[in-house]
């Protein structure tokens, strides 16, 4: 098996911004800060690139919302918006790491439980109340719903419409994705009672 060290530390960032006299410049040029590498799964990480609030998004000023530091939820608020760059380790990798421990470390233990149709079919199962417009950077991965699946390789884009849905790598190689994510109204289902208790929770 190949090297699955995550390489999400070393992605470059660009980030640009206008001055005082309306001039185009570079604010920031140097490896996302912002990074998440799994303590037990080894190659698994993401690197948050930007992120921006729920209602209008203004450009001005030059705060930086993903620094080293800054809370960055697994999926946005509604209107919210997150970018991000993911490493995919192979499955086999996961299997002899943490995989039980994988959406804690990455708070998103209410997204997995969100995800009841799959049952035990893929340990990535989970559902988030966004639209994910994602592109395979580099390798192949296995986009798993509830009912099908499809293989994705370098170049692929999905369009993942607030589904419960997996990722899974059947490789020996490292996978990347660029996720740029929308904060969305939930999925309706039709169970009307459901919803219900669910909104008053």
């Amino acid at each position: 098996m190949k090297e699955t060290q995550s390489r999400t530390a070393c992605i470059r960032r660009v980030v640009t911004a206008v001055d005082e006299q309306g001039r185009s410049y570079i604010l920031a040029d140097g490896n996302a800060p912002n990074v998440f590498q799994s303590p037990t799964v080894p190659g698994f990480g993401a690197a948050q690139v930007w992120a921006t609030d729920p209602g209008p998004v203004s450009n001005d000023g030059d705060v930086d919302p993903a620094t080293a530091d800054a809370e960055i939820a697994m999926y946005p608020k509604l209107g919210g918006t997150i970018f991000r760059v993911a490493d995919f380790p192979p499955d086999s990798v996961y299997e002899k790491a943490g995989k039980d421990q994988l959406f804690s470390d990455i708070g998103g233990d209410h997204a997995r439980q969100e995800a009841t149709h799959s049952g035990n079919r893929h340990f990535w199962f989970h559902k988030t109340d966004s639209i994910d417009f994602a592109v395979v950077l580099e390798g192949e991965i296995w986009l798993l719903l509830d009912e099908g699946e499809c293989r994705l390789e370098t170049g692929d884009v999905i369009v993942q419409r607030g589904t419960a849905h997996a990722w899974s790598n059947r490789t020996d190689e490292n996978c990347r994705v660029a996720f740029l994510l929308l904060g969305a109204v939930p999925v309706s289902t039709g169970d009307t009672e459901s919803e219900l208790a669910g909104q008053s929770s």
